[in-house]
């Protein structure tokens, strides 16, 4: 994965390929999607994001918050 690539590219291919339940429990984002994220998230505290930058980091709090409620609705 390279800095042009969105971080969660990754995490859309991972589901698209059709993970099973158990390909979830186990999967783990590679070293550079974490990298990725902590990157932009320092970027963020710093206030040096770009407005592409912004926008994905926007993006993967919008999925991980989603996924987060779609969890909590089913007890």
């Amino acid at each position: 994965m390279t800095i042009a690539c969105p971080a969660y590219f990754e995490i859309i291919e991972f589901f698209a390929a059709g993970a099973t339940s158990e390909d979830v429990v186990r999967f783990h984002p590679s070293p550079e999607a974490q990298q990725r994220v902590l990157e932009l998230i320092e970027r963020e505290k710093e206030g040096g994001l770009l407005s592409d930058d912004r926008a994905e980091l926007e993006h993967i709090l919008r999925m991980a918050k989603a996924k987060a409620r779609q969890i909590l609705a089913r007890g």
